[in-house]
Order: structure tokens, then sequence, then C-alpha cells
């Protein structure tokens, strides 16, 4: 939060900056000083990595979804034709084998 004048801070910040981390190892001099601040660095450069790592993770995931995005339908599609071939076809009445001859019946009146 902000005063309401002048624009400063009304409470110290809970975190050090990367920046305030190598102003504080140029004040103190102090060997133990010296190495937490080195260890501190270290872990902003990890952080930094990591954060960087996700990003390519993000931007390669949106790469793969605008490349797949117009295959839905065609996959879509293939299922739909796969379903029809599997269908049993429409059953039909049994049609007899072979020849029929009909006979005219004689006239006998």
């Amino acid at each position: 939060m902000t005063s309401k004048g002048k624009g400063e801070r009304r409470y110290l910040p809970y975190a050090f900056t990367e920046q305030g981390v190598a102003m504080l190892s140029s004040v103190l001099g102090s060997p133990r000083a010296i190495q937490v601040n080195i260890e501190i660095m270290r872990v902003f450069v990890r952080l930094r990595r990591l954060i960087a790592s996700h990003t390519k993770l993000d931007r390669r995931i949106k790469e793969l979804e605008q490349n797949f995005q117009g295959h839905e339908e065609r996959i879509q599609a293939i299922f739909e034709i796969i379903s029809r071939l599997i269908e049993p076809p429409p059953e039909t009445p049994d049609r007899r084998i072979g020849f029929s001859v009909e006979e005219r019946k004689a006239d006998y009146m």
C-alpha cells in the first residue's frame, strides 16, 4: 500500500529484490554475510531459469494447440466412418435360392 500524499510505502517490504541483495552484499563485509548473499543470488538465478523453462513449455504447448486446432473435426469424422463400418448391415428378408416356376392352372370349366 502507498500513503495518500507522497506515494511512499507505509511498511517495509517482506522480501529483497535481486538488486537489493547485491547492494546488501556490497555493504556487509563479514565472511558469513557474503556467503549468505551468494547463496541468495544463486536462488534468484535458479528461479529465473525455472521461470524461463516454464515459459518455453507454455510456448510449446500453445504451438501444439495451434497445430492441432483443425484436426478435431477430422478425427471426429474418422470415428464416425469407423462406427458406420463396424455396425452390422441391416437385415434383409431371406430370399429363396434357385428358380421359381409358376405354372398356370388349367381351366376345366
